[in-house]
């Protein structure tokens, strides 16, 4: 029996996004510095000069120290230090690690509550298809920033609210890309062909319409991934966020806020610039993945 085109495994066009990809060097670059940031938030417990949470390692003398000071028992803040006397390269090691986690966790689960949703409307149509999208296109209304700040003020802070809150922002994107790209896909002659082969409506829509779908997913989770970061960093710079025994850069920044008038900037100036180099390199990414899967753009 011939296989079904949906089913073919061809990794030719894989390849060649590859190969674009690796062409542009501000993507390469932008995923170069993801990686190494990543590997600094895996492995920060293990790189990391020191543990600024572990209490017993902190000295309150050594608080809010320039760059380049070093510290009452020798230790070198080569990028200053907070009010709490904590090292802030450790600190930001350690916000990446926070960031990264909970943005790259709820994307990911928002990518499969949506894709699932996305999927069912599709394929159902009519009227069931119709409402899920009623329900979607509600979620698309309302602003990221407000919906997380009524999430949030429900639910109250702390880490699992925080990831259950940018998964309700997050997962009617998701669900409005895979419904758009699935009903095309509804209407090709391989899934007439599936249907006629009388193959079940799971076999169909995971094995034939989902690996089609799969391109602009790729590139909406990546861009979803930043705003994430950027949602997250913004209600902990708000105080609504993560609490101080889980700090992110979001959180870091606040904390160094309230002395940027007295001079004392590389509190708050280097916890920014990190996450800002966090999301533009993840943003570079998503900015070449779509110009390579988006035929519309290619040349």
């Amino acid at each position: 029996m011939t296989a079904l085109p949906g089913e073919s495994g061809a990794s030719e066009p894989w390849r060649e996004v590859a190969a674009g990809f690796f062409a542009d060097r501000l993507a390469v670059a932008g995923l170069a510095i993801f990686c190494a940031i990543a590997f600094l938030a895996i492995f920060a417990p293990w790189v990391a000069p020191q543990d600024p949470y572990d209490l017993a390692n902190l000295n309150l003398s050594d608080g809010r120290l320039p760059p380049g000071s070093r510290g009452t028992e020798g230790y070198m803040y080569w990028l200053g230090s907070d009010d709490q006397g904590r090292d802030l390269i450790a600190a930001i090691m350690y916000g990446f690690r926070v960031s990264l986690g909970i943005g790259v966790s709820s994307s990911v689960a928002a990518l499969a509550l949506g894709t699932a949703v996305g999927l069912a409307a599709a394929y159902l149509g009519g009227a069931a298809g119709a409402f899920l999208m009623r329900i979607v296109d509600f979620q698309l209304s309302i602003p990221a920033v407000l919906l997380a700040l009524m999430m949030v003020a429900l639910v109250g802070s702390g880490i699992d609210k925080i990831f259950f809150a940018l998964v309700a922002v997050q997962w009617a994107y998701y669900a409005r890309t895979v419904r758009g790209m699935a009903i095309v896909e509804m209407e090709s002659d391989y899934v007439a062909a599936a249907r006629g082969l009388r193959l079940g409506a799971a076999r169909i829509v995971f094995r034939h319409v989902l690996p089609n779908c799969l391109p602009p997913l790729l590139v909406v989770v990546t861009i979803q991934i930043a705003a994430a970061i950027a949602l997250e960093a913004t209600l902990s710079f708000l105080g609504l966020g993560l609490p101080i025994t889980e700090p992110s850069l979001g959180l870091l920044l606040a904390n160094g806020f309230q002395y940027m008038l007295s001079g004392r900037y590389w509190m708050s100036v280097f916890p920014g610039l990190a996450l800002l180099l966090m999301i533009v390199s993840i943003n570079l990414v998503g900015d070449r993945l779509r110009e390579l899967l988006n035929p519309r753009l290619s040349p």
